[in-house]
């Protein structure tokens, strides 16, 4: 099974697809924890993407891209996985469409998690990830990234009808319920 898990920045993609992960065993992919590693590892690309991260602005799509396509080449991708934060924008959609053209494989899932704004704001300053981008200010203008940049690859899905729209507000598990009870009709 191959998902996608979106939603804004604070909706809880990297929560329920760590129980995603459990529940059907099969990996995720998360460019954010891809990303974060390369940071602190210091590594030429973490640099790079420190320096875009730091000013609220999205990695560039063929970066983003070259990233995920290289990943997902690993044998443990092999029985389906879980995108966590790709694609972001409509041409790393567009893109990740041929990779799986070319692959003979397809989407099952495209997984939206909605979450207002104002309980988005309250979740990132409060989990204390320590990003510097991580100010009241700085939150908002991620946001705004996101609506402007992000939100038009729902569209995209939408086309090919595999949305599937998540309440994200309730507890961990309510929210992981809805989700699984969505899954269950392609699992």
């Amino acid at each position: 099974m191959n998902i996608i898990l979106f939603g804004p920045p604070g909706a809880g993609k990297g929560t329920q697809a760590k129980l995603l992960q459990e529940e059907f065993q099969i990996p995720q992919l998360s460019t954010g924890d891809i990303f974060r590693a390369a940071i602190k590892n210091e590594t030429p690309l973490g640099v790079k993407v420190k320096s875009i991260l730091d000013a609220g602005e999205l990695v560039p799509d063929q970066t983003v891209v070259d990233l995920v396509a290289d990943e997902l080449k690993k044998e443990k991708y092999s029985g389906g996985y879980i995108l966590d934060g790709f694609p972001r924008t409509v041409p790393q959609a567009e893109a990740f469409d041929r990779m799986l053209e070319n692959n003979n494989a397809s989407l099952d899932a495209f997984i939206e998690l909605s979450v207002p704004e104002e309980e988005l704001v309250k979740r990132i300053l409060s989990r204390g990830e320590g990003r510097s981008d991580d100010t009241e200010d700085k939150v908002k203008n991620r946001l705004s990234v996101y609506q402007n940049e992000t939100k038009p690859v729902l569209n995209h899905y939408q086309k090919q009808d595999l949305v599937k729209h998540i309440d994200g507000i309730g507890t961990v598990e309510e929210i992981f319920d809805r989700i699984k009870s969505e899954l269950k009709e392609i699992a």
